[in-house]
């Protein structure tokens, strides 16, 4: 199902057409933005599938990334995980890293069938912990030709011991308990702050949601106990002869870039690293398009256009 209306590109031209889009996950909709870049193609395009990180949505940036490789003549679908956005799912604000991998597969799923799609060139662009799915998913599904993982998460089990500090741990670990307690007894999902106060995520969130209508800045309890059992570092190994290219950012914190580097090392050819300056979100504000730029290129490179 599809509705909108083309969007203008630079001096009032329009060069991208944006539509709404939902297509099926399993056993829900997903909402997504389908770009197709303006005039006739000669011959079936490719696709790329973009996603946003752990309680992030389509409206804090990927219009952005999504538009950039539309215009360099991709087709794009940007869309919102199971329980964000306006995608359907239950509970809402859940973060379940294997379901999102799913959500991922049938959003690979949905551009292979569209009309003027080659679907022998499909790319795959994630941030954060949909960068860690993009390893995940470009290691399991040979229907991925490309792929671009952004300062991901790749140990959940590390990163939630990060954010946790270990004097806290004991307490957060009877939350979380307390809570599946709570839910086999039908109570609602209890809900816990995404971005922390003083936190780097939300300084961010303020800088692309200034008016606080789009973030939610919440996430169930369980996320982060589902966190704590994914792995994508487990799976880069398994993602060549794809082509992978991965961006860090070199002042990483949120998912320590340490880690990153440690499963780029893991990966085979073809391989490239793209190492920015700053902070975790810094590739989606201050070198944003120093990452715009990179993944484009990669996709270029290795898809086409």
């Amino acid at each position: 199902m599809a509705g909108g209306a083309g969007t203008a590109g630079k001096e009032g031209a329009v060069t991208v057409r944006r539509d709404d889009v939902l297509f099926d996950g399993d056993d829900v909709k997903l909402h997504g933005w389908l770009y197709r870049p303006a005039g006739d193609a000669a011959a079936p395009r490719p696709a790329i599938v973009l996603a946003h990180g752990f309680s992030a949505v389509m409206e804090m940036g990927l219009d952005h990334y999504a538009r950039a490789f539309a215009e360099a003549g991709f087709v794009c679908l940007a869309y919102d995980h199971r329980g964000y956005g306006r995608s359907g799912g239950w509970p809402r604000l859940e973060t379940n890293p294997w379901l999102q991998v799913e959500d991922t597969r049938a959003a690979i799923s949905f551009v292979r069938t569209l009309p003027g799609v080659d679907a022998a060139r499909i790319g795959l662009w994630g941030t954060s912990y949909s960068g860690g799915h993009t390893l995940t998913v470009a290691a399991l599904d040979r229907r991925v030709a490309c792929v671009v993982s952004q300062v991901p998460l790749v140990s959940g089990s590390r990163t939630f011991d990060s954010w946790v500090p270990a004097d806290r741990r004991e307490r957060f670990m009877k939350r979380l308990a307390d809570d599946r307690d709570a839910r086999a007894r039908g109570v609602p999902p209890g809900l816990t702050p995404a971005g922390v106060p003083g936190s780097e995520t939300e300084e961010w969130a303020r800088a692309v949601d200034p008016a606080g209508t789009v973030y939610p800045n919440a996430v169930t309890l369980r996320s982060l106990e589902l966190m704590r059992a994914y792995e994508p570092i487990a799976f880069v190994a398994r993602i060549a002869p794809t082509p992978l290219l991965m961006i860090v950012a070199d002042r990483d914190t949120q998912t320590p870039v340490a880690w990153q580097l440690e499963a780029f090392e893991f990966a085979a050819e073809p391989k490239k690293l793209v190492t920015l300056p700053g902070r975790h979100y810094d590739p989606y504000m201050g070198q944003l398009a120093a990452s715009t730029a990179a993944a484009r290129d990669w996709f270029v490179g290795h898809l086409g256009h």
